[in-house]
């Protein structure tokens, strides 16, 4: 049995605290503002108590309170422990948490998945000195843990850059579903977008890194002239099309010596 901390008792760290009273281990947790405190789980006044004598802390809360909750917190821990920051802080903020004096073991933790859906069992990715003892204790859980190369913040570069992908599909995804549902032709964009994400990836990122350079100048204008049909036309938000003629625009401008 490990001695747990879970500092964040919101929607994501009242699951991991729950799978941890679950699996067998002690758990401690404390958040200033969660109305419920999870079966099992011992609720302490302050951030400071519920870290003395924690083998592990998971720190769950919102980014912004990275900074205040490591400086409470890493103090009191005890040599050999492990102080795991699973906020979405940047890489910076990381390497800087991670450099700050105490005996506990950093760990970044990067989480690569969505917490309500997937539980526990959500891929995580960690780097730091203290990224094997998160990957102890979570793998248990069902958690795939992968361990990062280098010092705290490497595990959040991989999280920024995999979200250039996903938040951005993401939000062409239902930039185009809603401009085809205003235009009465939903099923069919659906079936697009379900054809372009099936098959073989790779590739699909070298055609998509081959033809956007090459023929960037006409496809600027086409996502104006796309923008302003769904802003003027369809009356729907347009900004991940104006985002993407400005970006072709400034690919075809970069090219154009090359071209010449």
């Amino acid at each position: 049995m490990t001695a747990c901390t879970v500092i964040g008792l919101g929607e994501a760290g009242a699951i991991y605290a729950s799978a941890l009273v679950a699996a067998g281990h002690q758990v401690t947790g404390f958040d200033p503002v969660a109305p419920t405190t999870p079966a099992g789980v011992t609720r302490a006044a302050t951030a400071a108590d519920a870290c003395r004598g924690a083998d592990i802390v998971l720190v769950l809360t919102g980014a912004a309170a990275a900074r205040s909750v490591a400086a409470e917190c890493l103090p009191v821990l005890p040599e050999g422990s492990c102080y795991a920051d699973l906020t979405s802080s940047s890489p910076h903020v990381m390497r800087e948490l991670g450099r700050l004096p105490g005996k506990a073991l950093f760990a970044d933790v990067a989480i690569l998945g969505p917490v309500p859906t997937q539980g526990a069992q959500t891929p995580l990715m960690a780097s730091g000195p203290g990224a094997q003892a998160v990957a102890h204790l979570l793998t248990p859980l069902g958690a795939a843990v992968e361990i990062a190369d280098g010092e705290p913040g490497a595990a959040m570069a991989h999280k920024l850059l995999r979200s250039v992908l996903m938040k951005g599909l993401a939000s062409v995804v239902v930039e185009a579903v809603t401009a085809g549902r205003a235009a009465g032709l939903e099923d069919w964009i659906r079936g697009q977008i379900a054809r372009q994400l099936a098959g073989d990836g790779q590739a699909v990122i070298d055609r998509f890194l081959v033809g956007t350079a090459k023929h960037a100048q006409r496809r600027s204008k086409e996502m104006q002239d796309t923008a302003e049909y769904l802003s003027a036309e369809l009356q729907v938000p347009a900004e991940m099309s104006t985002a993407s003629a400005a970006a072709l625009t400034r690919m075809a401008a970069e090219s154009a010596p090359a071209l010449r």
